[in-house]
C-alpha cells in the first residue's frame, strides 16, 4: 500500500476537522519510514513552509505528540516552553500560533500524526480538541480496514493447487472483502477489491449457463445486487443473519430481505441451496 493511496483518509480528515471545528489551518502526514513522519497533507495553509517536513520523535508539537502517544497542545508555539523548537522557521512563515497535534497509532504503532491550528494564540477549547482526536481515530480505523485489505489480497493470490483447505481460505477472504468494499472512502481502491471479488467468484470456472444437480433444466444465469451477494458471500462462509448484519452494517431485518430476494432469483429454497446456486452461477467462488 503506497503512502499516496492512504493519504485520501488523512485528506478527507483534516477537512471534516476544519469543517467541524472552524479552525482555519489543519495538516498532517503519515509514517514516511522507521523513523519520521512526513508532512504531506495541507488544508487551509497559506504557504507550503510546512510540507515536507520530517516530524522526528521527540521534537517539536507532534514528536512529542508521537514520543507519549498521547495528543499535545500548545497556546503559543513560538513561545511553549515544553517543547523543542526544531520546526519554528516553518510554523512562524504559516503564521501559526495555537496548535494542537494527535497522533494517528493503528494496533499501538504510530503511523502519522494531524494537526489542527490557529493564527492567533488563543486556548483551544474541548470541542476543538475532541474533534481533532475524533478526525486522529476516523483515520486509524481507516487504516485498519486498508490493512485488513490488504492482508485479504494477500490470501486471494495464493495458489490453492493441492491445498483444498486453502480454497476454503479464499472464500472467506472474498466474504470479508465484500464486506470491508464499502468501507473504503478510495474510489480507485474500492474498484480494485470489487475487481478481485468477481474475479475471484469466477475463479471456479462457472458457466454462464448451468443445469440443475439433475440435469433436468437449464438456468440462465442471475443478476443480483451487490447487497445481494454480499450477503450470500457471509452465509457461504458460515456467517448466521446476525453475524452477516454485524459484518455489513446492517439491520438482520435487512439482511434477511436481501437473502430471501437472493433465494427468489436463484430459484432456491433454502440457505444452502442459494449458495450453491450463486456459486454454479458464478456470483461466488
Amino acid at each position: 500500500m503506497t503512502e499516496a493511496v492512504e493519504a485520501v483518509e488523512m485528506r478527507t480528515a483534516l477537512l471534516t476537522l476544519r469543517r467541524t471545528t472552524g479552525l482555519p489551518v489543519a495538516f498532517g502526514g503519515l509514517l514516511h519510514d522507521a523513523r519520521q513522519v512526513r508532512i504531506a497533507e495541507l488544508n487551509g495553509t497559506a504557504t507550503g513552509a510546512l510540507r515536507g517536513l520530517g516530524i522526528s520523535v521527540g521534537n517539536g508539537l507532534g514528536g512529542k505528540s508521537i514520543a507519549l502517544l498521547r495528543p499535545c497542545a500548545v497556546t503559543d508555539y513560538r513561545q511553549a516552553r515544553h517543547i523543542s523548537h526544531e520546526y519554528d522557521a516553518a510554523v512562524a512563515a504559516e503564521g501559526l500560533r495555537s496548535v494542537v497535534a494527535v497522533p494517528v497509532i493503528v494496533r499501538r504503532r504510530v503511523r502519522g500524526v494531524l494537526y489542527g491550528a490557529l493564527r492567533d494564540p488563543l486556548p483551544m477549547g474541548e470541542r476543538v480538541f475532541d474533534a481533532a482526536v475524533a478526525a486522529a481515530r476516523d483515520v486509524e480505523q481507516s487504516l485498519v480496514v486498508r490493512d485488513e485489505v490488504q492482508r485479504l489480497l494477500a490470501v486471494t493470490r495464493e495458489p490453492v493447487r493441492g491445498r483444498p483447505e486453502a480454497w476454503e481460505e479464499v472464500r472467506e477472504a472474498h466474504s470479508e472483502l465484500r464486506a470491508l468494499a464499502p468501507r473504503i472512502v478510495d474510489a480507485g481502491l474500492r474498484s480494485e477489491l470489487h475487481a478481485v471479488c468477481g474475479r475471484l467468484a469466477g475463479a471456479g470456472g462457472a458457466p454462464q449457463d448451468w443445469r440443475d444437480p439433475g440435469g433436468h433444466r437449464e438456468l440462465r444465469a442471475v443478476a443480483l445486487a451487490p447487497r445481494e451477494v454480499d450477503v450470500l458471500a457471509c452465509v457461504a462462509a458460515g456467517s448466521t443473519n446476525a453475524a452477516a448484519a454485524e459484518r455489513l452494517g446492517l439491520r438482520p431485518e435487512t439482511v434477511k430481505g436481501y437473502l430471501r430476494a437472493a433465494m427468489r432469483k436463484l430459484g432456491a429454497h433454502n440457505r444452502l441451496e442459494a449458495v450453491v446456486a450463486a456459486r454454479r452461477a458464478g456470483l461466488l467462488p
